[in-house]
């Protein structure tokens, strides 16, 4: 069985966390070292599922701001 990459359990936690309503639009998503430490990740898986939640529209960064919910709809 091969072995899912963190990155790709890092995006489902994060979309379980929005559609639960605990991440609401505007919030601001922890820091890559908050997020690291969180799910014992390397930069590159954090980076990764930030891209991946990018591309499909869950989230938004805003440079040296942060990485914030979008509004959805």
């Amino acid at each position: 069985m091969p072995i899912e990459p963190i990155y790709t359990r890092i995006v489902a936690d994060i979309k379980g966390r929005i559609a639960s309503g605990e991440l609401k639009p505007g919030d601001k998503l922890p820091s890559v070292a908050e997020l690291r430490a969180q799910y014992g990740a390397s930069n590159t898986a954090i980076r990764n599922a930030m891209l991946v939640l990018r591309s499909e529209g869950l989230v938004q960064g805003h440079q040296g701001k942060g990485v914030y919910i979008r509004q959805t709809g």
